[in-house]
């Protein structure tokens, strides 16, 4: 559903006399940022690649970075390690395939520092914004009424209608199917394993 049709839709199921373009609009990009703050799916999953070609101390997240799922170079994946830690090693001012990251705002500080290769960021990412009434993008196109309900809810705030707890009844309904599906996806085709708790030495 593109975003003119969303809007359309979102003020049909409203059906209030005092609702304006301006609020529409408000409402459903509160609704998307809930939205992105909960739901983990492949839809709002990207991976970017780094290729390094000098010393490089660190990589500029991507501007829709949420979370991140993976960082890899090669088949070795990066531990992630506390500030202090990271300040620790940089004394050393190593170089080499990094095995070690920490953030730092928009960048992820590596150790050591890599000079060639490339680097894998697989992570979660805002969905791209709806500006023109023909735009769409993954999640308005597999769950438009999830940001309908989403929105709804907002907008039940705003206007004290009491419709709220429906529309967040919705919200959540809607929102957990597609989670599951999301985790249903992920079992899919794999053989799962319990660790267990304790090991024993024989």
């Amino acid at each position: 559903m593109n975003y003119g049709d969303l809007k359309t839709h979102f003020e049909a199921v409203l059906n209030r006399s005092d609702i304006t373009a301006a609020l529409t609009t408000t409402f459903i990009g509160q609704g998307i940022a809930r939205i992105q703050r909960q739901l983990r799916s492949p839809i709002n999953e990207r991976k970017a690649d780094y290729t390094i070609t000098s010393q490089t101390p660190s990589i500029i997240l991507p501007n829709d970075f949420l979370e991140i799922i993976s960082f890899y170079m090669g088949k070795h994946e990066l531990k992630r390690i506390s500030m202090s830690r990271y300040r620790e090693l940089f004394e050393a001012n190593a170089t080499g395939n990094p095995q070690c990251f920490t953030r730092e705002q928009q960048r992820l500080l590596l150790y050591p520092q890599p000079t060639s290769g490339t680097l894998t960021l697989y992570y979660y990412c805002d969905f791209p914004a709806l500006v023109n009434n023909a735009d769409e993008n993954d999640l308005t196109a597999v769950a438009s009424d999830l940001v309908i309900y989403s929105a709804l809810t907002y907008a039940a705030d705003y206007f004290l209608d009491e419709r709220s707890a429906i529309f967040e009844q919705k919200f959540n309904q809607f929102l957990a199917e597609l989670q599951e599906q999301a985790n249903d996806q992920e079992l899919n085709g794999g053989v799962q394993s319990i660790e267990p708790s304790y090991r024993y030495e024989e």
